[in-house]
């Protein structure tokens, strides 16, 4: 049997995993209304993020792609097919590898990624301080767990 302690640990671990998850899901939520009012599904408004924000020297290969969007390799095809279709991004081959595919924001999916982006942080603002807490919440039922 367990002592009343460990149960009462496992609790507080189990209520700060359920509220970070609860704060998350609440923006993601949000984000994935928001992207569609705008004509754009959540995934596609993703692959644009993933996109624009992509480090200088690196580019935006269908394998980047997939690595950034936890997607596989013809998940992200088809997702990129969809997104220019859309007007949203454009394909082009790689000039020194014409296998490989490179993705690019069109001005037009820039515009509304730029829309879009506005939009969440200002949804994002007031989400932040709880948010924050209970990811530290969750940071030390973690901690405690592990020590």
């Amino acid at each position: 049997m367990q002592d009343l302690t460990q149960v009462s640990a496992a609790r507080a671990r189990l209520r700060s995993l359920a509220e970070f998850r609860y704060q998350m899901r609440k923006f993601l939520n949000f984000s994935e209304i928001a992207s569609e009012r705008c004509g754009v599904p959540a995934q596609q408004y993703q692959l644009m993020q993933v996109i624009a924000a992509i480090p200088d020297g690196q580019q935006a290969s269908i394998t980047y792609l997939s690595e950034r969007m936890v997607l596989r390799h013809n998940s992200t095809v088809e997702l990129v097919d969809r997104a220019q279709r859309a007007g949203l991004v454009q394909r082009e081959n790689d000039p020194r590898d014409m296998r490989r595919s490179l993705v690019q924001l069109t001005p037009h999916g820039q515009e509304i990624l730029n829309r879009l982006v506005a939009e969440h942080l200002a949804e994002l603002a007031p989400l932040c301080e709880p948010l924050v807490h209970a990811l530290r919440e969750l940071q030390g039922a973690v901690e405690q767990s592990a020590g």
